[in-house]
């Protein structure tokens, strides 16, 4: 029996998916559960438009990414903080404060989740920093950290 996945079924297909399976297993497993309906032509063919369009949706994201990483590859922010003796900030400088320093000095919008520090700023100089900009798209950033006046 041909089936429409109406939703990700471990060990057979993802969403949207049409699967030939077993009619018992389509019949008392996959539909009684809302996983999966049984395929008619229509369903057949907006299975097919859907997948097409999430397919062109991925493509553009992964181009704006490209894009973003592109302006962001070896350019350097600056952010000012308080800082003690030993150029030992007075707290650390967080994600939040490198987006919007980000969308500032570069023009660039980021979400501060897509900032990965490997430990927290807290010392005044240069540190790089990743942005994770989708899978497998990242750009290196240059965080110069300076005593705020």
């Amino acid at each position: 029996m041909k089936v429409v996945l109406l939703r990700d079924v471990p060990n057979l297909g993802r969403a949207g998916e049409v699967k030939e399976v077993a009619d018992g297993y389509a019949r008392n497993f996959l539909i009684p559960k809302g996983l999966a309906t049984p395929a008619t032509e229509g369903l057949i063919r907006h299975a097919v438009e859907t997948r097409r369009a999430a397919e062109q949706r991925q493509i553009r994201q992964r181009s704006t990414a490209q894009e973003k990483a592109a302006r962001l590859q070896g350019a350097a922010v600056t952010i000012r903080a308080r800082a003690g003796q030993g150029d030992r900030l007075y707290g650390a400088i967080t994600s939040q404060q490198i987006a919007e320093a980000i969308a500032q000095q570069l023009g660039v919008e980021v979400d501060r989740r897509r900032i990965e520090l490997e430990a927290p700023i807290r010392t005044l100089g240069t540190h790089p920093v990743k942005v994770r900009l989708g899978p497998e798209i990242t750009a290196q950033v240059q965080v110069v950290v300076e005593r705020e006046a």
